[in-house]
């Protein structure tokens, strides 16, 4: 791709990102999400592969409906209050035809389907895109409706979301499928907290990004797009496969890893709630998710490929590993001990 076309699209990307987290009125924020999904559109689509081009076309459409149906909810909850205010949606249609726009966008059960597949069709850089900073802008208008949102079914898709997100990634040989589904268990635990400590909910957003983009560049490095590749990496750099092997623990939640931080904190507030049951079948879904991350890692580091082997082999990287890597591995791996100064800012 044109390198000024690329600057476009990214400057783009930045632009309706910062348009709709600071936009106080609902058509600005539905502005800012329509000109991020034409930014990303191009660039998923730029490898001109069949695939990619449904991966967009599918990408297209769903955000397509969402973004009508949060225009939909406005209007409705302008229609009942006179407010376009964000912070002011009081209608109860409204809140719930919003959860499911927003949903939508997130890739929450049951509205799902669409993200794996996206990301299945795009490149590993445009994946993490489309796993980390396309979620900031809905995550935000979650936030900031969230005292609006129903609990009930936010918890509901949550669980829904851990479960799914957990079942479905088990038997994935692709890794950018198993980053989708893992994405998808994740949103769960934001979902369920959403509406009793919103601020927990950016944290775990926060730390989320920061290892699924050390995840997401490490494959990068070694070209990594499936298991039996993944089994063969460990010749080539075996000091970034044993960090990969970490930061996925991380994500799975171990302690004291980074990972384990929004856990304990989401299940200590979920508690201090009465939500023991949630609490205890959420903890016990994302086991669901420490298999396929503990398969990643075993393939990662553990299994070491045979002599005889059909899979060609690539011995050299063609392009230094991104320095990125070495600090957003760090910081997936030792955060855990900042976690008494958390508790004050939220």
């Amino acid at each position: 791709m044109n390198p000024q076309a690329k600057l476009v699209f990214t400057i783009s990307l930045l632009l309706g990102t910062t348009i709709t987290i600071s936009s106080n009125h609902w058509v600005l924020a539905w502005t800012g999400l329509e000109i991020n999904t034409l930014a990303i559109l191009p660039l998923i689509s730029k490898s001109h592969h069949p695939r990619a081009i449904e991966a967009a076309t599918k990408y297209f459409l769903v955000q397509a409906a969402a973004s009508t149906l949060v225009l939909f909810s406005s209007m409705t909850n302008a229609w009942h209050t006179g407010q376009w205010d964000i912070t002011q949606l009081t209608n109860p249609t409204s809140s719930l035809i919003l959860t499911t726009a927003l949903a939508m966008k997130l890739g929450l059960v049951p509205f799902h389907f669409w993200f794996p597949e996206v990301l299945q069709g795009s490149s590993l850089p445009v994946g993490l895109l489309l796993s980390t900073a396309m979620k900031f802008p809905p995550i935000t208008l979650l936030y900031m409706t969230s005292p609006s949102l129903n609990p009930t079914l936010l918890v509901t898709m949550a669980l829904l979301s851990a479960a799914l997100g957990g079942w479905m990634g088990l038997n994935q040989t692709q890794t950018r499928k198993i980053l989708a589904f893992s994405s998808i268990s994740h949103l769960g635990w934001m979902a369920i907290i959403i509406s009793y400590n919103p601020k927990l909910t950016l944290l775990n957003f926060y730390l989320y990004a920061l290892m699924t983009a050390a995840v997401f560049l490490t494959l990068n490095s070694t070209k990594a797009l499936n298991l039996p590749t993944l089994m063969t990496s460990w010749t080539k750099t075996p000091a970034l496969n044993a960090m990969l092997m970490l930061t996925l623990l991380s994500l799975a939640g171990l302690p004291p890893l980074t990972g384990f931080l929004p856990k304990w904190l989401i299940i200590q507030e979920l508690t201090k709630q009465e939500m023991a049951p949630a609490a205890t079948i959420i903890s016990l879904l994302s086991l669901l998710g420490l298999f396929f991350y503990l398969r990643l890692a075993y393939c990662a580091t553990i299994t070491l490929p045979p002599h005889t082997t059909n899979h060609m082999k690539q011995w050299h990287i063609n392009k230094p590993t991104n320095p990125m890597v070495a600090v957003l591995t760090t910081m997936s791996l030792t955060l855990l001990p900042v976690s008494p100064l958390i508790p004050p800012i939220i």
